[in-house]
């Protein structure tokens, strides 16, 4: 018999390595690494996510009849030379991992590597797309993906006879005190409390409580129920946070894509017949698949093109290491308190807490992009290297020069001001750039403009922000008061 080797982010029955084999020809092995689990101080959410779906997957498996063996082994090569010795299979098959380390390990251990099917556009067709342009923009990837695909199209032509509405989605949080969706909740059971008791006492955060699907049923609840009660709602708020909302209308169905208990095209397809039931509005439907085959998928095709220089990038020389405020959320500023404690709790935070809250902050401080980059990978229950790296390294940190974000994503506190509820009773004043009381991300805001102003000389899209920097008549008194917010950023003392 042949052995299908299914990697951990590769939990659904249809990948191309499964698609044609049977109980009769087929042995499946999944194994469990013990130096991956040694690897990093991972979130004990991700961790239990990852080995839960790996079991249940095995369990599902077996009851199709398959000889399934799950191991437990010091390494991937050790588990892999273990099954062999014990099954002796005729052949070893698995599919292409989605980053590149996978891949790697791979190709030095004799094992036949079909392609991988879990994206709509694999790393190859991106580099084909990619081949000749000089610059790759999102909004092109796009256009091409929802084209050639055929969704939300009338012909030719976008439906609502624009490819784009983002502008009508990033409205501030609204103030009327409306309630929002409640999750998908799963009880745990003795397979959950068996892992648990598995994970090593480094992992951090708190343990689970059955937010995240371990199950291809489970995951396709969460798909029902974000398009029936969670799409209708997204688009309008979809920048905004919360003191009282953790998820407000986002569809929390990343960790399962990114383990493979939903394919992308089921997602979009239900989204598309969602729109064509008219019970979702164009603006909704159109944000969400921007983000499932556009974000995603541009994100998975420059990860494949640039890892090597992702690993190593650091345009804006910033070297400073991550700040305990990030790693425990020991700090006086509310968002990044909230943010982070939210983190701690659920393994998980929606976008615009990463890039404008945790990211912004490290941009603006100068924090070392690896050291971000590793500590966010191991932290989020939806982490990976193919997913963390472009996604930190280029967007939230600009680290790459400008080749995935043609400008920074800085701010300062105004606009947390404008997106969130936090700055209300925070003691730091969103709108003072000087002073015991001002707030660290406005005075650091000019700081960083200050501080790279000379880099940004050419850039159009920072004239307005380099020119009202000009005009600052303290930048002396903000560039002191920067050097004692960093101090105590570094101190923990912030």
């Amino acid at each position: 018999m042949r052995t299908v080797w299914i990697l951990g982010d590769q939990l659904h029955r249809d990948v191309a390595s499964l698609t044609d084999a049977s109980p009769a020809d087929t042995r499946v092995l999944l194994v469990e690494s013990e130096a991956k689990l040694a690897s990093k101080r991972w979130h004990r959410q991700r961790l239990h996510l990852v080995l839960t779906a790996m079991r249940r997957f095995g369990d599902e498996l077996r009851a199709e009849g398959f000889d399934v063996d799950n191991r437990r082994a010091p390494t991937m090569a050790a588990g892999l030379a273990a099954h062999r010795a014990a099954c002796d299979p005729s052949s070893v098959r698995a599919m292409e991992p989605l980053s590149e380390p996978g891949a790697r390990l791979l190709a030095g251990l004799g094992v036949e590597v079909v392609p991988n099917d879990q994206l709509l556009c694999d790393r190859h067709e991106f580099a084909a797309w990619a081949s000749g342009r000089t610059r790759l923009r999102l909004e092109d990837f796009y256009r091409w993906q929802r084209t050639r695909l055929g969704y939300l199209m009338e012909g030719d032509q976008p439906v609502g006879g624009r490819w784009n509405f983002d502008a009508e989605n990033r409205e501030p949080p609204p103030r009327d005190g409306r309630s929002w969706p409640t999750p998908v909740r799963t009880p745990l059971d003795a397979l959950d409390a068996a892992v648990l008791a598995d994970l090593p006492a480094t992992a951090w955060g708190a343990d689970p409580v059955g937010w995240w699907a371990t199950d291809r049923a489970g995951a396709l609840a969460r798909l029902d129920h974000a398009v029936a009660e969670v799409l209708p709602r997204f688009g309008p708020h979809e920048d905004a946070m919360l003191r009282d909302s953790w998820h407000l209308a986002h569809s929390l169905l990343s960790p399962a894509l990114n383990l493979g208990l939903l394919h992308p095209r089921e997602v979009c397809e239900a989204v598309q017949a969602a729109w064509d039931a008219g019970t979702v509005p164009v603006a909704s439907a159109e944000g969400f698949l921007r983000q499932v085959l556009g974000w995603r998928e541009y994100v998975y095709g420059s990860y494949w093109l640039r890892v090597d220089d992702y690993r190593s990038a650091n345009a804006l020389d910033a070297h400073r290491p991550l700040p305990p405020a990030l790693r425990d959320g020991t700090t006086e500023m509310a968002c990044v308190a909230h943010t982070v404690a939210g983190l701690r709790e659920r393994g998980w935070n929606h976008h615009i807490e990463r890039l404008m809250v945790i990211g912004n902050l490290a941009l603006l401080a100068g924090v070392e992009p690896q050291a971000l980059n590793e500590w966010m990978w191991a932290s989020y229950v939806d982490g990976g290297e193919w997913v963390m790296l472009p996604n930190v390294v280029g967007m939230a940190l600009h680290a790459d020069g400008g080749r995935m974000a043609t400008k920074p994503y800085a701010a300062g506190g105004a606009y947390l001001n404008r997106m969130s509820d936090h700055c209300r009773g925070c003691r730091y004043d969103p709108r003072r750039r000087v002073g015991a009381d001002a707030c660290p991300f406005t005075t650091l805001y000019w700081d960083f403009l200050d501080r790279h102003r000379d880099r940004f000389a050419s850039n159009h899209r920072m004239g307005n922000q380099l020119a009202s920097l000009r005009r600052l008549r303290d930048l002396e008194a903000v560039r002191a008061r920067a050097g004692d917010v960093l101090a105590a950023l570094d101190a923990g003392e912030l």
